[in-house]
């Protein structure tokens, strides 16, 4: 952010996004925001500037086409980091222009299209960030899949919850799994939780559980590989404007997103990104096994 930004009152630095109770196809992309409602989410284009924090290292990022993954690789890409970005399938145009911002930044980006809920796409999208950039030094764990359910566990169907699961815990677990070989020392694992893991909400009953148990698995894993200079940390964002909320959320609950947090308002993927980027830096280099919280002043307790 810039120093004039750094220096304004938290509740005013970004406006409540204006969506007029609009839902988005799903299942949500920026290109459905861009054009169609006063509500573009802000990834830092504009504000960030790196310090060289991540130089010449290594990120996999996934869900890395927009919204806090977009972030991500735009603030790893300033900061002197190559990106490879995984996306779902069909999320092409999200991906490149993502991947314009990084190779903007003047750093590599490689684009894997792939869905995470099989163990051989995982697999294959760690091989391929090896093969292109020779090894891993960054992790990000950020694809998600939710559905809000109004009617709570009796509408949560078993298809859904496979999803919800197979996206959120499987897919990270495989990935740390296979990329855990390809890490040196100082490398470092960040998965994104949620506020949903210590505050769930009926309505995302399923996707709330595998908040906590990414949580969970973050401080297990943190200790089984500390002995190995890896570091592993959570970042659990709270109410943040992305494309996922429009297209998942019933219409009256995205028009007040976030205006139940004490700063009052949703916040920015660019206000996430900061916490990867310190998690992954050297400046948090006696950190692990650690949730940070980036929710509006809500807190978030396990």
């Amino acid at each position: 952010m810039s120093a004039d930004q750094s220096r304004q009152d938290p509740t005013e630095l970004h406006e409540q996004p204006d969506t007029e109770g609009e839902e988005l196809p799903k299942p949500g992309d920026e290109s459905s925001v861009t054009g169609e409602m006063d509500a573009e989410p802000d990834h830092g284009e504009e504000t960030y500037v790196g310090h060289d924090r991540l130089r010449d290292q290594v990120a996999v990022i996934t869900g890395g086409d927009s919204g806090i993954g977009r972030a991500v690789a735009l603030a790893f890409a300033r900061e002197g980091a190559d990106v490879v970005i995984a996306y779902l399938e069909g999320e092409d145009e999200d991906a490149r222009m993502t991947a314009r911002i990084v190779e903007d930044a003047g750093r590599r980006a490689v684009l894997v299209p792939t869905d995470l809920v099989q163990e051989e796409a995982c697999q294959a999208l760690v091989d391929r960030a090896v093969q292109e950039l020779g090894r891993i030094d960054i992790l990000v764990n950020n694809a998600a899949y939710q559905m809000a359910q109004p009617g709570g566990l009796a509408d949560i169907t078993t298809e859904q919850l496979d999803r919800v699961m197979r996206t959120n815990i499987y897919a990270m677990f495989w990935l740390c799994r296979m990329a855990l070989p390809h890490m040196r020392p100082g490398s470092t694992i960040i998965n994104t939780s949620s506020i949903q893991s210590s505050q769930p909400s009926p309505a995302l009953l399923d996707y709330a559980t595998t908040k906590a148990g990414i949580v969970n698995f973050t401080r297990g894993l943190a200790r089984a590989v500390a002995e190995k200079g890896i570091r592993v940390n959570s970042v659990a964002p709270g109410p943040i404007w992305t494309p996922l909320i429009p297209a998942t959320m019933p219409d009256d609950k995205v028009a007040s997103f976030g205006e139940d947090t004490p700063l009052g308002r949703a916040g920015q993927p660019a206000e996430v990104a900061t916490a990867f980027v310190y998690l992954a830096s050297p400046e948090s280099s006696y950190i692990t096994g650690e949730v940070l919280a980036v929710t509006g002043g809500n807190p978030v307790t396990m």
